[in-house]
C-alpha cells in the first residue's frame, strides 16, 4: 500500500518525537526503508517549514549531524519555570580544555597542557566521564600519548550540526548559561605550532580538576 508525502512527513515526525536522540538521515532511512531517500528528504524539508511557518514552540533542529526536534530558545525561560532542573555546568578549566580538543583535534594531553599552561589531568577525565570528548587512539611517537576528540553528545549538548558549526570559547560560556567568568585573554586556538616535548603520562594518572 503506497503511503502520501503527508503521511510520510507525520511518520517521520513521529519518528522523532519517540527518539532518544539526533537521528541521521541514513538512520531514518534504514527505518523507513520502503520510502525512498528524497521522499524522506523532502518530508524533513516539509516539516521543518512547518513548525517555523506556525511559530510553535518545537522546531525541527539539526545537531550531531543529524535531526532532534527540540523546544525553540526563546521559550528556555518558561520551560525552567516547569522542571526547575540546574544548567549544565562548566569549570573555566573544563571550557578552555573542551574548546582547545574541538578546535584542535585529533590532540593529545601535552598539547592541550602546551596552550593551558597546566596539568589538565583531572579535567580530561572529567570530560570523558561525561561523554563530552573520547579517545581517538594513540599517537605514533615515544611513549604512545593518546590522542583526543570531541563525540556526538559534544555536539548535541551544544545544539551543534557539525564541527563546522563550532562556536568561539565566549559563546560556548554562553551556551553553558553560566555567569560570566573574569575577564582574561582568549587561548590562541589557531596559529599556534604543535608542541615537540617529552612524552606526558596518561590521563588517568592525575585526579584533580583544575
Amino acid at each position: 500500500m503506497e503511503t502520501s508525502n503527508c503521511d510520510l512527513k507525520a511518520i517521520v515526525e513521529g519518528i522523532l518525537f519517540v527518539a532518544d536522540g539526533p537521528l541521521t538521515l541514513d538512520r531514518l532511512c534504514s527505518v523507513l526503508e520502503e520510502f525512498e531517500r528524497p521522499a524522506i528528504r523532502e518530508a524533513l524539508s516539509r516539516l521543518a517549514d512547518d513548525y517555523a511557518a506556525e511559530g510553535r514552540g518545537v522546531m525541527l533542529a539539526e545537531v550531531a549531524e543529524g535531526y532532534q526536534l527540540r523546544t525553540r530558545p526563546e521559550i528556555t525561560d518558561y520551560l525552567k519555570r516547569l522542571n526547575r532542573t540546574r544548567t549544565p555546568r562548566f569549570s573555566q578549566s573544563a571550557l578552555e580544555t573542551l574548546a582547545i580538543i574541538a578546535y584542535r583535534q585529533p590532540v593529545i594531553r601535552a598539547e592541550i597542557e602546551y596552550l593551558r599552561g597546566v596539568d589538565c589531568g583531572g579535567v580530561l577525565k572529567t570530560l570523558l566521564e561525561k561523554k563530552l570528548i573520547r579517545i581517538l587512539g594513540k599517537r605514533d611517537v615515544p611513549g604512545k600519548p593518546l590522542i583526543y576528540g570531541t563525540t556526538r553528545e559534544f555536539l548535541e549538548l551544544f545544539s551543534l550540526k557539525d564541527l563546522k558549526s563550532l562556536p568561539t570559547l565566549k559563546e560556548i560560556q554562553n551556551l553553558a548559561q553560566e555567569p560570566p567568568f573574569e575577564q582574561q585573554e582568549e587561548l590562541p586556538l589557531e596559529g599556534v605550532v604543535p608542541l615537540e616535548a617529552p612524552p606526558v603520562a596518561d590521563a588517568g594518572d592525575s585526579t584533580d580538576v583544575e
